[in-house]
């Protein structure tokens, strides 16, 4: 009993100090960044590069989920709202729950699922097929040929995706308003005017841009961090994707104190 005791807290401990270990990984890589960030936007086509495959081959993924999202918002709110608050007050709950939750988050998650397994898997096989070894015989920093434009077009692409985002859902929801809720569209757009705050924008937005940054320094940390072949591209690119999410998620509730308890509190 006691040997299976010794074993559990030995495991817990090794564990645990694994887990210091890696989040200060991650912070040296995220320092990397910052110190390679000037020279690496000199390689301003590679950040173009990237910015296409973050954002522009992402827009159809966004729209269809986005407006399916704005649409199911407005089944759940007119289901909601029955014989309770009139339906002249939906478009603004539609709106408020996409620009400040709904768009920034779901965005995050889906790119991150689809970026975040792509830079995964495309450093994983380049660390494990040498190429990043090769850079530096070359002298070539990994991180400002590698890493720097990946994030860079993550911070940018992302509010910009959350911007389209939170378009089509409201297009979605006014779409069902107008359908099925013999809601009007000046009823809707008025609701919206009505309860619309700069401030929800701006928190939407603030929350991407963290967003992006996750996706990609998870996906370029264990992609650079992948060994064993194939099996392992796989591993790695599996964590990349977990750890993007939770991440988002875990990321999404600090902000959402910092942002509605501090900044924007007034």
């Amino acid at each position: 009993m006691m040997e299976l005791i010794e074993d559990g807290y030995e495991y817990l401990r090794d564990k645990t100090l694994d887990s210091i270990a890696e989040v200060g990984r991650i912070a040296m890589l995220v320092g990397d960044t910052f110190r390679k960030l000037g020279r690496g936007l000199r390689s301003f086509g590679l950040v173009v590069e990237q910015m296409d495959h973050i954002g522009v081959q992402s827009l159809m993924l966004v729209f269809i989920v986005s407006l399916f999202t704005g649409a199911v918002a407005a089944v759940q709110a007119g289901y909601q709202f029955a014989n309770v608050v009139p339906l002249k007050f939906i478009g603004s709950v539609i709106l408020r729950s996409v620009i400040i939750e709904l768009g920034p988050v779901l965005t995050a998650l889906i790119v991150g699922g689809r970026v975040g397994a792509s830079i995964a898997a495309e450093l994983g096989t380049m660390r494990v097929t040498e190429q990043i070894d090769a850079l530096d015989a070359m002298a070539i920093n990994p991180v400002r040929y590698l890493v720097v434009p990946r994030v860079v077009a993550a911070l940018v692409m992302l509010p910009v995706l959350t911007i389209m985002a939170n378009t089509i859902a409201i297009v979605g929801g006014w779409i069902v308003c107008l359908t099925t809720l013999d809601v009007s569209t000046h009823t809707y757009v008025t609701s919206m005017k009505t309860f619309f705050f700069m401030k929800d924008l701006w928190s939407g937005l603030i929350k991407a841009f963290f967003f992006g940054g996750i996706i990609a320094w998870m996906g370029c940390y264990y992609g650079f961090r992948t060994e064993g072949g194939a099996e392992g591209v796989g591993i790695a690119t599996t964590r990349a994707v977990v750890s993007s999410c939770v991440l988002v998620l875990i990321s999404d509730y600090v902000l959402a104190n910092v942002l509605f308890r501090f900044i924007f509190n007034s």
